[in-house]
């Protein structure tokens, strides 16, 4: 796929980032637990590679934050790094994993990048956390803030189960459907049967 067709693809993707959430938004508390920003992200990754993946995810929260005030700008900060990691080591994956089955290199390459997404996320949590505790001067009994290993359990993988269902469910399906209309390249030529 040409460089220019993977930048209008990752154009739409950003589009959904901006307007798949306000879909889910009308019902309290589903963006953290459906995760509708994550799924273009992933496609993105996946699809157009890890330059576009890393642009889609950091993009897509920016301007969502900024045209829809959803999620407010220091979530969305967070959001960019998380989503951000998610394209990027998706499309690495994609690059690197070659098990010769197309739909188990998808699934590696997805669960890869929600993991260490979720990881630095985490990490990525934890320091605002502390750093604003350590900025507003919170320091009790030698502890400058409350983010947990509990809460962030709880927060990316408890409430956003529903979420990595559906994008373990969809996002493999959308990329072999999109191989086998031929809107994006086969990942693994069909041999002739002659």
């Amino acid at each position: 796929m040409s460089n220019l067709r993977k930048l209008v693809v990752t154009a739409m993707l950003i589009a959904l980032c901006v307007v798949l959430p306000m879909a889910f938004h009308a019902i309290p508390r589903a963006g953290s637990i459906i995760l509708p920003m994550h799924i273009p992200v992933l496609l993105a990754g996946l699809i157009c590679g890890w330059k576009f993946g890393l642009i889609a995810g950091v993009a897509g929260p920016f301007l969502s934050s900024v045209l829809t005030g959803m999620p407010p700008m220091g979530v969305a900060n967070l959001m960019m790094i998380e989503l951000g990691v998610y394209g990027l080591v998706a499309g690495l994956l994609a690059h690197w994993v070659h098990t010769k089955i197309a739909s188990l290199d998808l699934y590696i390459s997805l669960i890869g990048a929600m993991l260490v997404g979720r990881v630095v996320a985490g990490i990525a949590q934890a320091m605002y956390f502390f750093g604003g505790a350590l900025f507003a001067g919170r320091y009790t009994d030698g502890v400058y803030a409350t983010y947990t290993l509990a809460l962030w359990t709880a927060s990316y993988f408890v409430t956003s189960l529903p979420g990595i269902v559906i994008q373990l469910a969809f996002i493999p399906s959308v990329v072999l459907a999109l191989e086998r209309e031929r809107v994006i390249p086969l990942r693994y030529p069909m041999k002739s049967m002659s």
